[in-house]
């Protein structure tokens, strides 16, 4: 009779904890439909062709944000060509080659602690490191925003690395393949999953990132090429909002500007993941 009642004890507990898993799983996803939904239901009868294709006028009173589009976009792409080699190869040196595990201990540590600090120390240091040396400019907001991402990139990739079992590189190993060209063929193809997501994670980071880029990159909405882009004061989307919605009052329009974001985004990841998709099966 006790093991019945505990049987029923047991099973209601189960049913328990199983319908508040649902229910929090509801409210999850419930909250960012709600919020994806009502950004999309505020901004995109605002995106105009208008908006997104010419930059920004006080003379004619023309808003546009083409600049801030390109600026994100050069951000992003400076940002990541610094930062994928500098995480992919600290990841390499930690995982593979290093032989004092105290000090890789300590700088697991470490990483994991800096992905912590709010941005806004991190906008404080770039401020005092790079601006001084490169003016307020994008070059300056991408290397702030490299040393935001590093720790992001190290620790999926390495823990990416980690999961390619020891019998893959014994064997190549056993074969007579040399240190690098090991990694190079057998473990970096195996664990190219943990890289995009580190850069996927890192360019949700870049894209989102303002304050960090108000003391360094700067506000301006000039309409640059790649390199003069780099070299000159920019306003990202992000910053462009903040602009937008707490100075000038523009409501409308940094909800478009999210819209934006959000789908820039998207597209953004997709094309991680697709470059992601096929340079596995090219190394498969």
């Amino acid at each position: 009779m006790d093991m019945e009642k505990l049987s029923g004890a047991r099973k209601l507990y189960d049913k328990t904890l199983r319908c508040l898993l649902y229910l929090c799983a509801f409210l999850t996803c419930a909250l960012l439909v709600f919020m994806i939904g009502y950004i999309f239901y505020r901004g995109l009868p605002h995106v105009t062709w208008n908006l997104i294709s010419t930059k920004p006028s006080y003379l004619s009173d023309n808003i546009g944000i083409l600049p801030d589009i390109l600026n994100t976009l050069y951000i992003v792409i400076a940002t990541l060509v610094i930062v994928l080699p500098l995480g992919v190869g600290a990841a390499i040196y930690l995982t593979e080659y290093a032989r004092n595990r105290k000090l890789v201990t300590v700088i697991e540590f470490a990483t994991e602690t800096l992905t912590g600090i709010p941005s806004i120390i991190y906008g404080l240091v770039g401020m005092l490191i790079f601006t001084p040396l490169l003016g307020k400019s994008l070059l300056a907001g991408a290397l702030t925003l490299v040393i935001m991402t590093l720790p992001t990139i190290v620790r999926t990739t390495q823990e990416s690395l980690k999961t390619v079992p020891a019998s893959y590189r014994e064997g190549a190993l056993g074969l007579g393949s040399g240190k690098w060209h090991m990694i190079r063929t057998i473990v970096l193809p195996c664990s190219i999953d943990g890289v995009v997501t580190g850069c996927i994670l890192a360019i949700g980071r870049i894209v989102g990132e303002s304050a960090a880029l108000l003391f360094t990159a700067g506000f301006a909405h000039a309409l640059n090429g790649f390199f003069t882009g780099l070299t000159s004061s920019g306003a990202t989307l992000t910053v462009a909002l903040y602009v937008y919605a707490k100075e000038q009052g523009e409501f409308e329009v940094a909800f478009a500007i999210a819209a934006i974001l959000m789908i820039l985004t998207l597209i953004i990841n997709l094309s991680a993941n697709f470059v992601g998709k096929k340079l596995k099966r090219r190394q498969g």
